[in-house]
């Protein structure tokens, strides 16, 4: 469920009334803990964090004019969706979290490749998110991504 919304805010305000406060907390643990250097844009019809070109002037491979993504946040249809690259490229970050994650909510890790996923509100763990959000920086995930790019 791509949303047409140009900006954040747009993108905030469109949401269901009973999904604003759990994305708002999303948004807030995300912006609280993101290294410096990330930037919040619309991504894919998402709120995206991502690497800008004033850093990363190459952009994402599969599209250099767009900027390198980071995390991606989503209200989709069933669920709410938080797709961290990070996590996709990293498994001592893949494996920190899925440690973790059992410490932070009753509810059961449902998660892919790079996304995971809250049917319920009420159980997406804030404080985890915003700790896996500060675990990579800009040039650390700069590096990352040149690095798996290359395999």
């Amino acid at each position: 469920m791509a949303s047409k919304a140009t900006t954040p805010e747009q993108y905030l305000a469109e949401l269901p009334e009973d999904r604003k406060p759990a994305m708002l907390k999303l948004t807030t643990a995300l912006k609280d803990n993101l290294p410096n250097g990330f930037e919040e844009v619309m991504s894919y019809g998402m709120l995206g964090y991502v690497v800008p070109h004033s850093i990363f002037p190459d952009g994402y491979h599969c599209n250099p004019k767009l900027p390198l993504p980071f995390i991606n946040l989503a209200s989709q249809k069933g669920f709410i969706a938080l797709y961290h690259m990070g996590i996709y490229a990293s498994p001592t970050i893949y494996d920190w979290f899925v440690a973790e994650y059992p410490k932070h909510s009753k509810s059961k890790l449902d998660m892919g490749k790079s996304c995971i996923r809250f049917k319920k509100p009420e159980d997406i763990p804030f404080e985890l998110i915003g700790q896996l959000a500060a675990k990579i920086s800009v040039e650390d995930w700069i590096s990352m991504y040149q690095q798996n790019l290359k395999k």
